[in-house]
């Protein structure tokens, strides 16, 4: 504790309430600063909320992260405890998703991606929160940037992976089922108030809402199934993570690891100095690639250079800035389009100019065969794809028709999800030819779930790694796609605001 004292701040309105506590927005008088002022009186503390208090105040004390609300200070007087805390000026999730009723699938990402940062950053010290809802995530804004701030550790404490609690904590409709009907939890019980959260953002509504208390404990003991709405629709990925979330067994939910490494978060392209350096030399890359005529690897380097800048062009909060990253985005989203057309065409002819050559000229072993089709993006097989245009029979017998592995078109003749999930991918690869994005993500999605559970059953080593090359090849092409898109939708989003926009004023 410092030697303030509480009349050296101006207390100014009321924020809110909780248990025992009343917020102010508080001035300091001498520097004319902004806080927020946690006020509690003592005479109506008890001896559990006194403790509580207290792994408030020594939680915060070591706690500093972007995403997590700031302690400045603490102070009492004989009759009040105040805890002084940084100001965030836009109010909390909860009063922003009333407002708005519901988020779209990319704000609730980006506000997902931050409290997944703060609690790594939680993890890290073996602290759990326990009272994780849209009340106690504060926001601030800054240029019409929001950014998102864990607060309120009153119920906080210090739980190891391995350790588990019995006190009853948390508010009812964000608590994990474990808390309620069992003895004991762990640090799980977070990522269910978490899931809680994401549906909330999604469709307006906690998935067990309730008129009354006694209704949600009735729904929660039923073990009411929880429904995943269709409307507003949401991707595979973020549906996969909110379904993993909400199991209500926690030895079935994600495990925070799993968590923080989910490929919906992307944590690993998040904006921050060290990944815009990244961001910056990947770029570079591409430029000198590029200029070597080494357009395969310019092209994946401009698609990895844009999964740093998206995400960094998003968050700036300086409006000048943001315009400046969105004219470099755009112009690598330019480059990394023109690449890919032109890879695409010059494929196509050379495959027709090898067409023209008579086959005994071109024969190759089979593992150059195999070889030649996991170079470029939209790979030889692109051109002979088809999901059955041709009327009937079954994927393995037009995979022998066209596979240009002969390891894996023997591996397909005996197991038709692997002759689909080939012939599903082929079909991504001529999607992705033709600027069908979208499309040609769905079906790289459909064919990877089909063909990597295969690599775990005990198959020919030879097949496995052909199988193996043509998978990876694939992974890489979907998330070079997902680069271009999300580059693409920020485009089609901010310029959509900016007419919108434009109109108003006019």
């Amino acid at each position: 504790m410092s030697e303030a004292k509480i009349t050296e701040y101006k207390l100014l309105e009321r924020l809110g309430s909780g248990t025992y506590a009343i917020v102010y927005r508080a001035m300091k008088k001498t520097t004319k600063e902004i806080l927020a002022v946690k006020v509690m009186a003592k005479s109506k503390l008890s001896c559990t909320a006194m403790d509580n208090i207290i792994s408030e105040i020594s939680l915060l004390k070591k706690l500093k992260h972007r995403h997590i609300v700031e302690m400045r200070d603490f102070l009492w007087d004989e009759e009040n405890i105040y805890i002084l805390m940084e100001y965030c000026d836009a109010g909390n999730l909860s009063s922003y998703i009333r407002q708005h009723r519901t988020l779209d699938e990319g704000t609730c990402k980006r506000f997902l991606q931050q409290l997944a940062l703060a609690l790594r950053y939680m993890r890290q010290h073996d602290v759990s929160h326990l009272d994780l809802k849209p009340a106690n995530l504060l926001l601030t804004r800054a240029s019409g940037t929001y950014v998102l701030k864990v607060g309120d550790f009153g119920f906080a404490q210090r739980l190891k992976l391995n350790q588990e609690n019995t006190a009853v904590k948390g508010s009812p409709l964000y608590m994990a089922p474990e808390i309620l009907l069992n003895s004991s939890y762990g640090p799980a019980a977070d990522l269910w108030s978490v899931g809680v959260i994401l549906y909330e953002c999604l469709f307006g509504r906690a998935p067990y809402s309730s008129t009354s208390l006694h209704e949600l404990a009735e729904r929660i003991h039923r073990n009411d199934p929880i429904a995943i709405p269709c409307r507003p629709p949401i991707s595979t990925d973020c549906r996969q993570l909110l379904v993993s979330l909400l199991q209500r067994d926690p030895g079935r939910r994600i495990s925070f690891e799993k968590f923080f490494d989910d490929p919906y978060l992307d944590l690993a392209h998040v904006a921050c100095e060290e990944n815009l350096e990244k961001a910056i030399a990947l770029i570079n890359r591409a430029i000198e690639m590029e200029q070597r005529q080494e357009l395969a690897g310019a092209y994946r380097a401009y698609c990895q250079g844009l999964q740093y800048f998206v995400p960094i062009t998003r968050a700036e909060p300086d409006a000048g800035k943001r315009q400046l990253l969105r004219q470099r985005v755009l112009t690598y989203l330019n480059r990394a389009e023109a690449l890919k057309q032109h890879i695409y065409a010059t494929t196509q002819t050379e495959r027709q100019q090898q067409q023209d050559v008579p086959a005994t000229s071109v024969l190759k072993r089979p593992d150059e065969q195999g070889r030649s089709g996991a170079g470029n993006i939209n790979s030889s097989s692109s051109s002979k794809e088809g999901t059955g245009g041709g009327g009937g029979g079954r994927a393995s017998d037009k995979l022998a028709e066209k596979a240009p592995e002969p390891g894996i078109a023997e591996l397909a003749r005996d197991n038709e999800a692997i002759a689909r999930g080939l012939e599903i991918g082929w079909q991504a690869a001529k999607e992705a030819s033709e600027n069908k994005l979208d499309a040609a993500l769905d079906s790289y999605t459909s064919a990877l779930s089909l063909l990597i559970p295969v690599l775990h059953q005990d198959i020919p080593a030879g097949q496995k790694r052909v199988l193996r090359q043509r998978v990876v090849q694939w992974m890489e092409e979907a998330e070079q796609i997902k680069s271009i898109r999300s580059a693409q939708i920020m485009q089609e989003m901010e310029s959509t605001e900016a007419n919108h926009y434009g109109c108003t004023v006019q």
